[in-house]
């Protein structure tokens, strides 16, 4: 892309190379399940056991609304996720993964952790860190979250 090593035009390139490589082979290991990626996504994500709103759901997942109400409907149908109307805003609706949504995404997670220490990227963990950082500079809704759980400015 550039012939400055290091450009702007090469980070992009490089991340969305891996994003796409990484894609395709965590979805061959989901495929065996017939799971996709996006749904995936919403199994990590519900793997807290806290309950998220959906809107959280769609935005962690990159997924509008419509698209991940369909997907929803899948895990539901597959005894793998519930909703719940929310305890405090009664207007919002929570999803869980069920028990059996739980077991499944342990045991998914061991096939995902197992071929990705075939590739040995230990050092990948270490970029998570770093690409949660560029993340956080980059998306204005994590710098409130954190302006706001900062506190005032003296």
């Amino acid at each position: 892309m550039s012939d400055v090593p290091g450009a702007p035009a090469d980070l992009l390139r490089s991340l969305t190379r891996a994003e796409r490589l990484l894609s395709r082979r965590l979805g061959a290991v989901l495929a065996d399940d017939g799971l996709s990626i996006e749904a995936w996504r919403v199994l990590c994500l519900l793997s807290d056991g806290q309950g998220h709103p959906m809107s959280e759901v769609s935005a962690e997942a990159s997924l509008p609304p419509g698209t991940l109400t369909k997907l929803v409907d899948q895990l539901v149908d597959r005894n793998l996720v519930f909703r719940r109307i929310d305890p405090i805003d009664r207007r919002r609706i929570r999803a869980y993964l069920s028990a059996r949504g739980r077991r499944e995404y342990a045991r998914l997670d061991e096939r995902v952790r197992a071929s990705l220490a075939e590739l040995g990227v230990e050092q990948a963990f270490d970029l998570i860190s770093h690409l949660d950082d560029l993340i956080g500079r980059l998306d204005p809704a994590r710098q409130r979250e954190h302006a706001d759980a900062s506190g005032p400015h003296r």
